[in-house]
């Protein structure tokens, strides 16, 4: 399955809604096609390493359109970005994951300045953990 068949089987129609504008959004900032990870659309790729020795590669940009809520994955942490947050508009956080329930809700300037400040932190080669680890700025 392709990415846009992926959103066209998304529900409900508010996440098939923003996923959308998501995919033209991320592509914008990221200047990255979009591929399919299981139910996660990525953009890019940066390489991490556990302090354990465990290394890999994963999505630089990347979201989610769950039923309850749309997942944005920000892999170098949420805490950074705290002050844009406050001013996103109603969301919930994670380590790593922003959670949307309507981006007709929320400042899509701001969201663009996160999603762009995180991927030219994780795709400029000197980050190398994953949020959990905590910060590696």
């Amino acid at each position: 399955m392709n990415v846009e068949e992926y959103i066209d089987h998304v529900t409900p129609a508010t996440r098939q809604r923003d996923a959308r504008t998501l995919l033209e959004l991320m592509q914008r900032v990221t200047g990255q096609q979009p591929e399919l990870h299981g139910t996660i659309i990525g953009f890019g790729s940066y390489h991490y390493r556990y302090e354990s020795g465990r290394e890999g590669d994963a999505a630089a940009a990347g979201f989610a359109p769950r039923k309850g809520a749309t997942t944005i994955y920000l892999m170098d942490g949420v805490e950074k970005y705290a002050d844009e947050l406050a001013a996103l508009g109603p969301h919930r956080t994670g380590v790593g994951c922003l959670y949307l329930t309507d981006l007709d809700a929320i400042d899509l300037t701001i969201l663009e300045s996160i999603i762009g400040r995180s991927y030219a932190l994780l795709t400029s080669g000197v980050y190398g953990s994953r949020a959990h680890e905590g910060t590696n700025d």
